[in-house]
């Protein structure tokens, strides 16, 4: 079945010295799934790889290998958010907006939201999904 995952789960596939069991198992499912994550995560994961490499956990070669295995992934990115639903959803949960625009996804689509923060799991599981 396809999923919703977010950049704290993409972020763990790439990022060395992170094996996150959950992030592992979503990757594994994208050999007969696919992903889907709003627009926003293209601008988060660049954000990420971005600090890793200023914090010195990663060099910029190593950034292009995960962009590079990322773009290889059966991960869609959507770009018809609802507005409307993100702010009810933040509001609802006390998520930020960059948190609901993935929960706005998984409802929309009606899958299941895959993320390693706390809060978001939470709303999911109170949205159901």
């Amino acid at each position: 079945m396809p999923f919703v995952v977010d950049a704290s789960v993409v972020g763990s596939w790439v990022l060395p010295d992170e094996n996150h069991p959950e992030a592992l198992k979503s990757l594994d499912r994208l050999k007969d799934d696919e992903a889907f994550a709003p627009l926003l995560l293209w601008y988060e994961l660049r954000n990420l790889l971005l600090a890793n490499e200023r914090r010195r956990r990663i060099t910029p070669a190593q950034t292009a290998t995960a962009l590079n295995l990322v773009q290889e992934l059966p991960l869609r990115l959507d770009n018809q958010a609802d507005s409307d639903t993100i702010l009810q959803l933040a509001r609802a949960y006390k998520l930020t907006i960059y948190d609901a625009a993935y929960l706005e996804l998984a409802v929309r689509r009606h899958l299941p939201l895959v993320t390693l923060d706390a809060p978001l799991a939470k709303a999911a599981r109170a949205e159901k999904r």
